[in-house]
C-alpha cells in the first residue's frame, strides 16, 4: 500500500521540490498551502504521515499540530526556518513526533518519515483497540464484544480495522479500497456494502439500527469514536 503524505507548507516551490521528490521515493502526497486548508484535509481523508511547516501564513504550525494531535495520532514531523531550540522543544511538546530546520537535505526527510511510519507500524502491531465494550487487538488479529471473540474473515478484520483507525471520519467507498489495495478485494466497490452489513451482524447490537459502523447517506461509512 502506497503510504500518503500531507504536506502542510506555504512555500510553493519547496512544496513542490518536496512532492516530487517523495513521489519517486514512493509516496503518494497532497499539500496544503495554509494551517486551515491541512486541517480540513487531514479532518476529511486519512494519511499516514504529515509534514508540517511552522511559519504558515494564516495559523502558526505549533496551532495546527496540537489541533490535530487532539484528535489523531498521525506521526507529524514538523519543518522550520528557524533553528531556535526552544522552538523545538515547544513543537515536541505539541504533539511533533520529529523536527527538521531548513534547510535540510531531502535524503534526510526520506529517512526521518520512514523511520516515522516504521515506528508507528510497530505501534500498530502490538496495540489493542478499545471502543467501549469493543476490542480490536491487531496483534491476534480477533475482535472482541464484552470480551467474546466475534468472527470475521480476514478481509473483513482489515476493512474494519481501516475504518477503526480512521475513528469519527467518513471514509467513502473509493478511499476504503485504497486503504485495502493490498487485500484481496473484488472488483467492484458494492462489495464493501456486503461485508459491511456482515461486519455490523457480529460487532452491533441490532445489525437494523447500528451505532458502531454507521452509514452517512452519499459519502460513505464511519467508525463511531464514542460508543458504549
Amino acid at each position: 500500500m502506497t503510504d500518503r503524505i500531507l504536506l502542510i507548507e506555504d512555500d510553493r516551490r519547496l512544496a513542490e521540490m518536496i512532492s516530487n521528490y517523495l513521489g519517486e521515493a514512493g509516496f503518494q502526497t497532497a499539500i496544503a498551502p495554509s494551517g486551515g486548508t491541512g486541517m480540513a484535509m487531514h479532518d476529511r481523508e486519512p494519511f499516514d504521515i504529515l509534514i508540517l511547516d511552522l511559519m504558515l501564513p494564516d495559523i502558526d504550525g505549533l496551532t495546527v499540530c496540537r489541533r490535530i494531535r487532539e484528535k489523531s495520532a498521525t506521526p507529524i514531523l514538523m519543518l522550520t526556518a528557524r533553528g531556535d531550540a526552544m522552538d523545538r522543544v515547544v513543537g515536541l511538546e505539541m504533539g511533533a513526533d520529529d523536527y527538521l530546520p531548513k534547510p535540510f537535505e531531502p535524503r534526510e526527510l526520506l529517512a526521518r518519515l520512514r523511520a516515522l511510519l516504521r515506528r508507528a507500524r510497530s505501534d500498530k502491531k502490538t496495540e489493542l483497540m478499545r471502543f467501549g465494550r469493543l476490542e480490536i487487538d491487531t496483534a491476534a488479529r480477533q475482535v472482541r464484544l464484552d470480551g467474546e471473540e466475534r468472527p470475521l474473515t480476514s478481509y473483513q478484520f482489515a476493512l474494519l480495522l481501516a475504518l477503526a483507525e480512521n475513528a469519527g471520519r467518513v471514509l467513502s467507498r473509493d478511499t476504503i479500497m485504497n486503504l485495502l489495495k493490498s487485500e484481496t478485494l473484488e472488483a467492484f466497490d458494492r462489495s464493501i456494502d456486503v461485508h459491511i452489513s456482515r461486519i455490523r451482524a457480529a460487532i452491533e447490537d441490532d445489525p437494523k439500527k447500528p451505532r458502531r459502523v454507521i452509514t452517512v447517506r452519499g459519502a460513505g461509512y464511519v467508525f463511531a469514536k464514542a460508543q458504549d
